[in-house]
């Protein structure tokens, strides 16, 4: 299974963690993470991560959260056919960097987009390229908890 993480979910454990939705959302997220490390999932990595990454104002975060690009097994660059695919999606409403970040995934050939971007994932369920979910939806769908 390859899966492919936006900023939002990196950034998810440094959010404030009394919410419940936040709390829950980032152990699901802690549990993909999990998953790649067991070898159970594939990470997919962007050059679009990496950007938005470098200007995260928090050199602790932007450490912490780059460590997972060497884990990757694929990293997309942001090439003319990326940047083409996003100019799609910005046309149909999506921001630049959520335009590209899915266009990486495609391009990366993401079996599910993971975000904590509600706008993003109601905007892709119209789309409908990627399997675009929450954390804990990605986990339900990786172990297919309700196939029977």
């Amino acid at each position: 299974m390859r899966i492919y993480l936006d900023m939002c979910c990196f950034n998810r454990p440094y959010d404030d963690q009394t919410q419940a939705r936040i709390h829950l959302e980032t152990q699901a997220k802690l549990l993909l993470q999990q998953k790649v490390l067991n070898g159970e999932a594939d990470l997919i990595w962007s050059s679009v991560l990496d950007f938005e990454c470098n200007n995260n104002p928090f050199v602790e975060r932007r450490h912490a959260i780059l460590q997972w690009r060497w884990l990757a097994k694929s990293i997309v660059v942001a090439d003319s056919k990326v940047v083409s695919q996003a100019n799609f999606f910005v046309t149909n409403g999506m921001g630049q960097y959520d335009a590209l970040h899915i266009s990486a995934a495609m391009s990366g050939k993401a079996n599910i987009f993971v975000t904590t971007d509600d706008r993003l994932i109601k905007k892709m369920r119209k789309i409908g390229t990627v399997p675009t979910l929450l954390p804990g939806e990605a986990i339900a769908f990786m172990e297919n908890w309700y196939e029977n």
